[in-house]
């Protein structure tokens, strides 16, 4: 089964929230919004599990704190391999941003965030960026200043990555997935995958959001 590809189709939102009001306001919104229907809404974890298998939804808006099953782990552990998850933060729980950003979650957005943002982040999200609001990112950032003791480890391989590689750091730093840096570059989707894998490898990063994170505090746009 092929990855699926987001093009003028409308994106396909499975929303996964506790707290009835703000899942209910995050309906509302999509609904407004022509590109995006929602089709489904879970108040916990596992029950959002199951219709993520079910529904295959191309985006998961889910809050990183349920009280039925680790975020993090578990979801983006059992969930359909295809869904692309946006999770949602309070600004004051770094770890658990930290934990979903190595699990495999593609965006994150604290829960304070302005209404047309969700909706551009959802956008990005479903066509693989990765998506970090402002104080989101400030949290994931912060997490990496107080963790990473390869600083200057990855400061050395910053300097064997090729020329091409760092075009391709560039744009992921941009927000671009891999059909968008092929089609930039002129390469094929599979050489941008490969550039992508082997830049991580080099960088000992696991996530294209600590990549994009990565070449903002190196200076490389």
């Amino acid at each position: 089964m092929n990855e699926v590809q987001i093009d003028n189709a409308q994106i396909r939102v499975l929303i996964v929230d506790d707290h009835d009001l703000f899942r209910t306001g995050l309906v509302s919104l999509f609904k407004s919004q022509r590109d995006i229907e929602v089709v489904g809404q879970a108040s916990g974890g596992r029950m959002g599990v199951r219709l993520a298998n079910e529904l295959v939804p191309d985006v998961v808006v889910i809050d990183l704190r349920l009280p039925d099953i680790d975020v993090p782990r578990r979801f983006l552990r059992e969930a359909h391999p295809w869904v692309r998850v946006l999770a949602l933060t309070a600004v004051s729980e770094p770890p658990a941003v930290a934990t979903a950003m190595q699990a495999g979650a593609r965006g994150f957005l604290a829960k304070d965030t302005p209404v047309e943002e969700v909706v551009v982040a959802v956008r990005a999200t479903a066509r693989g960026a990765a998506w970090l609001s402002p104080s989101a990112a400030e949290v994931v950032l912060g997490q990496l200043r107080q963790s990473d003791s390869r600083a200057g480890a990855r400061r050395a391989a910053a300097d064997q990555l090729t020329p091409r590689e760092r075009e391709v750091l560039r744009l992921i730093a941009r927000g671009l997935d891999n059909v968008e840096i092929a089609s930039e570059l002129a390469i094929s989707p599979r050489t941008a995958k490969n550039h992508v894998s082997n830049i991580l490898s080099k960088l000992g990063l696991s996530s294209r959001i600590q990549a994009a994170i990565y070449a903002v505090k190196e200076g490389i746009d």
